[in-house]
């Protein structure tokens, strides 16, 4: 396991392309001033040892460095001393909504990442539980088992999106069954599986399959996203909207919040639904209702200590500098029988 103790300077790194277009630039203006005062070939008489394939070397070695300076100033961090630690809590299973429908921006951003941030907040407010992540469309499929790593949970969380799975639909039925075997403590009596959806095309057996949860001891938390009002679903390229999904008539599909569906899944099993166009009072009230349930003690492992790694960046940065300072930029015999970038007598 590994920690950035200062990601903000991964930022620095937006500064290469802005150097390496300088650089080019800065070749392209020379030449073109040297034009001015003499040909191609006599300046290779001039200047003889004047070699193209060094300073361009030179340029690598600099951004070289500054790419690995900037990782030692990020600081990445390595876990050194794992430990088993007693926690007490509930055993939380995400289930967010993929399917196409979820790109419909009748609310703000959209509805995929608007169910994103909802499940981000939530985590933030979590303490000592355990939690997994589930991506369903016309299929389940698992992105992260039970876990307490809530770093682990929010990468693999932004990583969801509509184009996970190529088949349409929203089968929350496979979801419920699949989240079941994340919970694989027999004694383990708090389970909770949180469903991040619009509610909309839900199969006939889902109220069915909640039904089954509850027997399993499964607790089903409802998050809606969307609107009651609806909007059309996008349908973009590089970013900009070229057309609206239309239906078998081909007029625009408007998609809707199906709040009532959802009901009917946190009610089957006696748990809990609530509107996400608030984050913050959707994620107060699902915190509340955690809050109130049994904790159930388990053992984890984690990190307790994390050695720097700094000095092996710097290390080689340092190496980097070194050969840039003491690179000349005249040719050497074997640069120039190489001849890399044709500069050999004609």
């Amino acid at each position: 396991m590994y920690q950035l103790e200062s990601p903000i300077y991964f930022y620095l790194l937006a500064v290469i392309p802005v150097m390496i277009t300088g650089f080019l630039w800065l070749q392209w203006w020379k030449k073109r001033a040297q034009s001015k005062f003499a040909s191609p070939s006599m300046l290779a008489v001039l200047t003889p040892e004047k070699s193209t394939f060094k300073e361009v070397l030179k340029f690598s070695f600099f951004l070289l460095a500054f790419l690995f300076l900037t990782f030692a100033l990020v600081n990445p961090k390595i876990g050194s001393q794992l430990e088993t630690v007693k926690r007490e809590g509930v055993d939380i299973v995400f289930a967010v909504d993929v399917s196409k429908s979820m790109l419909a921006e009748d609310i703000a951003p959209n509805r995929i990442d608007k169910s994103k941030r909802l499940v981000s907040e939530t985590i933030n407010q979590l303490r000592s539980d355990r939690i997994g992540i589930i991506a369903y469309a016309a299929k389940a499929i698992p992105q992260l088992p039970i876990t307490t790593d809530f770093g682990a949970a929010k990468m693999f969380l932004q990583g969801l999106n509509t184009n996970m799975l190529s088949s349409q639909g929203t089968a929350i039925e496979e979801a419920i069954g699949l989240a079941n075997g994340y919970f694989d403590d027999e004694n383990q009596t708090n389970r909770v599986l949180c469903i991040v959806s619009d509610g909309e095309d839900h199969g006939t057996g889902a109220l069915a399959v909640a039904e089954k949860a509850l027997e399993l001891g499964i607790t089903i938390f409802a998050i809606g996203v969307g609107t009651e009002k609806g909007g059309p679903i996008p349908i973009k390229k590089r970013g900009v909207v070229e057309s609206y999904k239309k239906d078998d008539q081909g007029e625009v599909v408007i998609t809707r919040l199906q709040a009532e569906t959802l009901k009917e899944l946190a009610n089957a099993t006696d748990g809990l639904y609530v509107s996400g166009e608030d984050t913050q009072q959707a994620v107060e009230l699902i915190i509340e209702r955690l809050q109130q349930m049994d904790k159930q003690e388990f053992e984890a492992k984690q990190f307790v200590s994390y050695k720097d790694q700094f000095q092996w960046f710097l290390s080689v940065a340092l190496f980097l500098i070194c050969l840039d300072l003491f690179l000349f930029r005249r040719k050497t015999k074997w640069i120039q029988n190489l001849n890399l970038f044709n500069e050999g007598k004609k």
